[in-house]
């Protein structure tokens, strides 16, 4: 009984407490860009270097596709991990991280430097080492799997942004599953990459992340310097913002 009395004889006291209510069920309610995306949301894949060569650089059969959003001209560096296989000869088969000299160690062929090569002119360099001793026109393939000095920049609306390696080829699902999630008011519908096209003209592209995780849009590649801008929902921002400025005005005893 008290208790309604002082809420009938106190308009003021009366109008915060709705007002307090009324954000408290606002916060209640699920925020869709709120939630994060999960770092098994697409497939991991490795990055393909190059097909396998013979002595003289040219293609043999088996290949494999070169991954969209790969840049050919890509230079090996220090701690790069990449797959070797010669073909025909499945013992050959392994998984070798350049070091810090740019070097990679070898079966019956020991060290051989490859940073600062491409993979396929570090192919051939492997190549012709087997060809000089052990082999008879070996096809040697060289797949790199994790890139190390390649960096891609998340900001905006998100839990960690930041710089980020590039560690094989990513979409934009994994590279936004890289930053932890969404901030509050996060706007996924319009996530803004933008990129150094042909002759160092900035391009800009812009995804609804709810159409690609519906599969209506394609989940796009990333590249190699690439900017992923995550903006606020201004409406979404501006109502809160909206609601905590009238509170604070009926919690004011000076208005």
């Amino acid at each position: 009984m008290r208790q309604q009395l002082f809420m009938t004889s106190n308009p003021r006291a009366s109008a915060a407490f709705w007002v307090i209510g009324v954000v408290a069920v606002a916060a209640a309610l699920p925020l869709q860009a709120q939630t994060p995306v999960s770092a098994n949301a697409a497939t991991a894949h490795a990055v393909p270097a190059s097909a396998p060569l013979d002595a003289n650089g040219a293609d043999s059969a088996p290949t494999r596709s070169p991954a969209q959003g790969v840049d050919a001209n890509y230079r090996i560096s220090p701690n790069d991990l990449m797959e070797f296989d010669v073909f025909g000869v499945p013992d050959m088969k392994r998984d070798v991280r350049v070091n810090a000299s740019g070097e990679v160690s070898l079966p019956l062929i020991g060290q051989v430097p490859v940073a600062g090569l491409t993979a396929q002119a570090a192919a051939r360099l492997i190549a012709d080492r087997y060809k000089e001793k052990y082999l008879q026109d070996p096809q040697v393939s060289l797949f790199i799997k994790e890139f190390t000095t390649q960096r891609i920049a998340i900001e905006g609306a998100v839990l960690k942004p930041g710089v980020y390696p590039m560690t094989g080829q990513l979409t934009l699902l994994r590279a936004l599953a890289l930053s932890g999630g969404f901030a509050p008011y996060a706007d996924i519908n319009k996530i803004v990459v933008y990129r150094h096209g042909a002759g160092g003209a900035r391009e800009q592209f812009t995804y609804d992340l709810d159409k690609v995780r519906a599969g209506q849009e394609v989940d796009p590649n990333i590249r190699a310097d690439d900017v992923i801008v995550i903006q606020r929902n201004a409406r979404r921002t501006a109502l809160r913002d909206s609601l905590f400025s009238d509170i604070l005005n009926t919690l004011n005893p000076f208005n």
